[in-house]
């Protein structure tokens, strides 16, 4: 499967559908994520993170996926996504409103599957600025 197949697989079907069986297929089980200064490992981290975007966000949809730059091993791209704030998310109330958040992400590729990425997310912006306004 391509980089980009597998980028694809990765953000339809787990990120989207929940289809945690995917993970397997496309990240390594050594695989490293680095959001800012904190860094998480393996799939159960994959897992964790997938029911909580799910739980907090409903309807996640792609609105695009762009691949800015790419080598051998490493594939730079953009992701922005869509769905509606339904439920708390890292203390973030819910909003009950309809988000859209660009990503961009780094990730480095080892025997076929997705080992470690870089990831930075407007995803806690956008959750705020869809806060009620404050009296």
């Amino acid at each position: 499967m391509t980089k980009e197949a597998l980028i694809k697989l990765g953000v339809e079907n787990i990120v989207c559908k929940g289809e945690t069986e995917h993970i397997a297929t496309v990240f390594s089980a050594h695989y490293v994520a680095h959001a800012g200064d904190k860094t998480y490992e393996g799939h159960d981290f994959l897992y964790r993170w997938t029911k909580q975007m799910l739980t907090s966000i409903d309807n996640i949809k792609v609105v695009k996926i762009k691949i800015l730059s790419q080598d051998e091993n490493t594939l730079t791209w953009q992701r922005t996504l869509t769905g509606v704030h339904i439920k708390a998310l890292r203390s973030i109330p819910a909003s009950n409103k309809k988000i859209t958040w660009t990503e961009m992400v780094v990730s480095r590729f080892k025997d076929g599957k997705i080992a470690e990425e870089w990831l930075v997310s407007e995803l806690a912006a956008a959750l705020l600025l869809k806060q009620p306004k404050k009296p």
